[in-house]
């Protein structure tokens, strides 16, 4: 009912494989890798062989986030990874894209950035594994989580419902042990956790962000 996917842009890239196992005796349910090109966002991050490498330390299924300006260019680099998540706007022909992410063999999830409409992305909706809100501005960590992105969850929810579809609704940005209750009530299910994930005892934080987010579906029984 609820996955967990600790985001690697917080995590000490110095010890990240030991942050991985961490992760994973946790109990995480996959992980949430950040590829960023200086273009589409101001910052740098990860590649097609941290990928690889990540496979030699883990057995837990690998997203990997486009947060680039180009991803039909670079898709079948990141084939190897369960999950490849677009962003909405940076591909000319969004539904080409999944249908190519399709026939690589790869789940696909598409992200939206707060300040652009979910309900334009409806025709796409039953061809997603995970339509993902972005509750910060993608490119860098740390940011607070942004309440008003919780209307998307809400309308996401609906239409899932509504239209007996089987998409994950996530949440990516600013979740925490507070606001993954907020975003479990509004209807997600699914969340790329990062700062709230890579502190203290990372094992013990992920065990705490599952129970969080069980505590409020029970809260909603």
């Amino acid at each position: 009912m609820i996955h967990i996917s600790p985001s690697l842009l917080a995590a000490d890239t110095a010890h990240l494989a030991t942050a991985v196992c961490a992760a994973e005796a946790g109990g995480a349910d996959s992980l949430h890798v950040d590829v960023m090109d200086g273009r589409y966002v101001a910052n740098y991050a990860f590649s097609p062989k941290t990928l690889t490498d990540l496979r030699r330390v883990t057995k837990l299924p690998l997203h990997a986030h486009l947060e680039v300006s180009n991803p039909d260019d670079v898709l079948s680099l990141f084939a190897t990874a369960e999950m490849i998540i677009v962003q909405e706007d940076t591909t000319p022909d969004l539904a080409a894209t999944i249908a190519t992410v399709r026939r690589l063999g790869c789940q696909v999830g598409v992200a939206v950035n707060r300040s652009r409409s979910v309900e334009a992305l409806a025709p796409v909706l039953p061809q997603v594994d995970l339509l993902l809100v972005m509750a910060v501005e993608p490119g860098f960590g740390g940011q607070p989580f942004d309440a008003s992105v919780l209307d998307k969850v809400r309308w996401l929810h609906a239409r899932r419902c509504a239209c007996g579809l089987r998409f994950a609704i996530g949440v990516d940005g600013g979740v925490n042990l507070t606001t993954i209750a907020q975003c479990v009530v509004a209807g997600a299910d699914f969340f790329a956790v990062g700062s709230a994930a890579f502190v203290g005892d990372i094992t013990a934080s992920v065990k705490a962000l599952r129970e969080a987010a069980m505590a409020a579906i029970a809260s909603e029984g």
